[in-house]
């Protein structure tokens, strides 16, 4: 078992099914070849029996009565020794003692010696006529009879199974070549029928895998060409027929997804845009009403200062929704040479300015590192990835913004020695609305919408770059990829 278990399994359906069929084709040759040789070998023993029987006991009885002359009526007066077949065996046994043994040879007749294990054979064979199969030493294998002779001694009578044993060899060789030969053409041209009778399996397959290899998460997709259909009475043409309407579906669920995202990126960009204007003119009534020169209430006061404070951080995520926006419906962003370092090192200035209670560090190559991209973009997500460090964080952590080169990219990392990220959180944090500050920090304050860390995300994908969070209690890092100028 354990041998079977070691043999290595075909695992694709066409290499299954030729085995299966080589297999079973080897089975049935087997049973044939077996059932072949045992009805030839046992056909050729009956023929040699008869052949035993019609010989009957003259060779022994003139060996029992060797010497004598040819009228005392001893069997051999008329040359029947002569007629024996070559190769017939006679003993004559008194007791268990075997007194003479020969054999015939062509022209002659031989003594032939038997050790004892040869004369307890011959000694043990029934005295019943019937024959029976022995292994003599010296002369191989035989099928032998015992009789009664007149002197009340045993006389054996034998004929060689070499002939039927040759016959019977042979038989098997044949019988391995020809089924050997039937075994490697079969196999050859099962495996031909099956890999004609799978090309429409293997079509579906090949289209599944292009499907598999397409983007469907989001945007317009476009699927491959259906599978051709075959007979749709048959097993392969019923699974080409439901894998090709499987495809349908995905196309229309996929048609409507995109054009549901259409609608709504035009809605988010177009309610953005007219937000923009009434939200701005709400900030500036409320600015204005605060440089009323004449006295005003304190609670007054206070509300205007609360509208003016909201309108304002809502005038933000507007335009931050209409960034995203933006982005989302492809927009191309500007394309110049940017100096990476200045725009970290202004970065961090602004930083330090905004949260002097945090530690703030640089680690920067001796030469500038450029880039080719939009400026501003970029100089947004620096301010992002800072502002998330310094909200996100309790006073005195430590940040850390380095620049890497690594090939033919650009590593931006923003690292810094706080709670670190929540694990639950991480796996959405790139995502929109997406809000952990109430874990990272008890003492934050409500803070923007989520969508800082979204827009750099967007951005750096709009850059053909990426964004990768590494997060665990006391170090948390923001790594932007970036193609290097």
């Amino acid at each position: 078992m354990r041998f079977l278990r070691r043999l290595p399994r075909p695992r694709t359906l066409r290499a299954r099914l030729t085995v299966g069929l080589v297999v079973l084709l080897a089975v049935s040759c087997a049973a044939v070849g077996v059932a072949a040789v045992i009805e030839l070998d046992g056909f050729l023993v009956s023929r040699l029996d008869q052949q035993l029987a019609q010989a009957g006991n003259r060779f022994p009885e003139s060996l029992e009565h060797k010497g004598l002359p040819l009228d005392d009526h001893d069997g051999d007066e008329h040359g029947d020794t002569r007629r024996q077949a070559t190769g017939t065996f006679g003993a004559r046994l008194v007791g268990d003692t075997v007194t003479n043994a020969a054999v015939v040879r062509p022209g002659s007749v031989t003594d032939v010696p038997l050790n004892p294990a040869d004369q307890r054979q011959l000694a043990d064979v029934p005295v019943d006529g019937r024959a029976h199969s022995v292994e003599l030493s010296t002369l191989d294998s035989y099928r032998v009879k015992a009789s009664q002779g007149i002197d009340g001694d045993v006389l054996i009578t034998g004929l060689p199974l070499e002939p039927v044993e040759a016959a019977v060899h042979r038989l098997i060789l044949v019988a391995a070549v020809v089924f050997g030969l039937a075994l490697t053409v079969t196999g050859v041209a099962g495996a031909l029928w099956v890999r004609w009778s799978l090309r429409p399996l293997s079509r579906v397959a090949a289209t599944a895998t292009r499907v598999s290899e397409l983007p469907l998460a989001s945007g317009e997709v476009a699927l491959p060409p259906r599978a051709p259909e075959s007979d749709p009475r048959s097993e392969v043409g019923q699974v080409a027929g439901a894998f090709n309407r499987m495809l349908g579906h995905v196309e229309d669920a996929l048609t409507k997804r995109h054009a549901s995202e259409e609608r709504l990126r035009s809605f988010a960009a177009d309610a953005s845009h007219e937000l923009r204007t009434p939200v701005a003119s709400v900030r500036g009534h409320a600015e204005l009403a605060l440089l009323h020169p004449g006295p005003v209430p304190p609670k007054i006061t206070r509300a205007l200062e609360r509208i003016a404070a909201e309108s304002g951080r809502m005038g933000e995520m507007v335009d931050e929704m209409l960034l995203l926006a933006r982005l989302d419906a492809g927009r191309p962003l500007e394309r110049h040479p940017v100096d990476l370092t200045m725009l970290v090192l202004d970065a961090v200035t602004d930083a330090r300015a905004a949260g002097p209670d945090h530690r703030w560090s640089l680690d920067l190559p001796e030469e500038p590192v450029s880039v080719d991209g939009d400026a501003h973009r970029l100089q947004q997500v620096l301010a992002n990835l800072l502002t998330n460090a310094r909200v996100h964080t309790p006073a005195g952590t430590k940040v850390t913004v380095s620049l890497e080169t690594e090939g033919r990219s650009v590593l931006l990392k923003v690292h810094d020695d706080g709670p670190g990220v929540p694990k639950d959180v991480q796996p959405t944090i790139f995502e929109r609305f997406t809000r952990a500050e109430h874990r990272r920090r008890s003492d934050a304050p409500g803070g923007g919408a989520g969508l800082g860390l979204s827009i750099v995300a967007a951005v750096a994908e709009a850059h053909g770059g990426s964004v990768e969070l590494e997060s665990r209690p006391g170090a948390t890092t923001f790594t932007v990829r970036l193609r290097a100028s």
